[in-house]
């Protein structure tokens, strides 16, 4: 039998000609670490087809490079090595390299009181480009879970709340037992505030310093200027903690989103962020958002 070695119809000419801006793999799976924790990650990983005449890209050479990543702690220095070798191996067809990876951190919280904690997933996305002239650019994206009340609703539910209040004791004696029992019961209380879970999603132009990815910092500055913060395991003492907190934290969509804001400005790691707020409204069947941004659209954002 006559070896005559495998067909690779990939590096045959292309009869259609034209450049393509990206070509690769996308949904990879890959695990590695961020920030210490290990995360079952998904990849795309991909370069441009430069070359009209080039039928395609050799995507085992992508794959097999990913590999450097494997198990180990996500920096932008091992990224921009793969993407290096990707432009190394893919000489004459691609100017630019380009790998996005993504996956949930979880962190172990505490509960607000008890001694209880449990576990939270954080979303991220690290997008990466790197050109032929060796400038990486990064781009990281972080979606963070929160609660949020609506000073409207509260406001609103005061007013009703005072106006039973003064109905109730027209010809009540008003002691401390009484109008102490009238607040425990459900008689008195009788209009609440309506809260929702939130999202706040972070997109940051990382540095050109940064070499580790600012993900426990982040999570840990947001959730403080937030305020209210999503649980996991609690008793009873942490859930009434947790409504006292709602209660003394109210906000707009607009009120999260400009708390967000200022803590970004003030981190080093972005040189350039965009934001977006979300409030799944309990009251209406739609959402209540807010945007923002610093620096996104500037070309010279790095």
């Amino acid at each position: 039998m006559i070896d005559r070695g495998l067909v690779d119809v990939a590096g045959e000419a292309s009869h259609l000609g034209g450049m393509l801006s990206w070509v690769g793999m996308e949904r990879i799976a890959l695990p590695f670490l961020v920030a210490g924790h290990p995360v079952n990650g998904r990849v795309s990983a991909g370069v441009s087809l430069e070359d009209p005449n080039a039928r395609g890209i050799h995507m085992s050479r992508l794959y097999l490079a990913l590999a450097r990543l494997e198990g180990q702690e996500l920096s932008l220095s091992a990224v921009s090595a793969v993407l290096e070798h990707f432009l190394d191996t893919h000489q004459e067809l691609s100017s630019s390299a380009f790998l996005d990876l993504s996956g949930e951190v979880l962190l172990k919280r505490p509960a607000l009181i008890s001694p209880l904690a449990g576990w939270k997933a954080y979303p991220f996305v690290l997008r990466c480009r790197l050109d032929s002239h060796g400038v990486l650019r990064a781009d990281f994206e972080l979606s963070i879970g929160y609660s949020s009340t609506c000073p409207c609703s509260a406001a609103l539910s005061r007013q009703l709340i005072q106006q039973k209040f003064e109905e109730d004791f027209v010809d009540m004696p008003m002691t401390r037992e009484t109008v102490g029992a009238w607040l425990s019961s459900e008689k008195g209380i009788v209009a609440t505030p309506h809260s929702q879970r939130s999202q706040a999603h972070l997109a940051l132009h990382l540095a050109n310093e940064v070499e580790v990815l600012p993900l426990e910092t982040l999570i840990e500055r947001s959730e403080r200027v937030l305020g209210t913060a999503l649980q996991t395991a609690v008793k009873r003492v942490d859930e009434q903690a947790f409504a006292l907190a709602n209660g003394q934290n109210l906000m707009f969509c607009e009120d999260a989103a400009r708390r967000l804001h200022q803590m970004l400005r003030e981190q080093s790691a972005a040189c350039g962020f965009q934001l977006r707020v979300v409030h799944a409204e309990s009251l209406h069947a739609h959402d209540a958002v807010a945007r923002s941004e610093w620096n996104w659209q500037r070309s010279d954002a790095r």
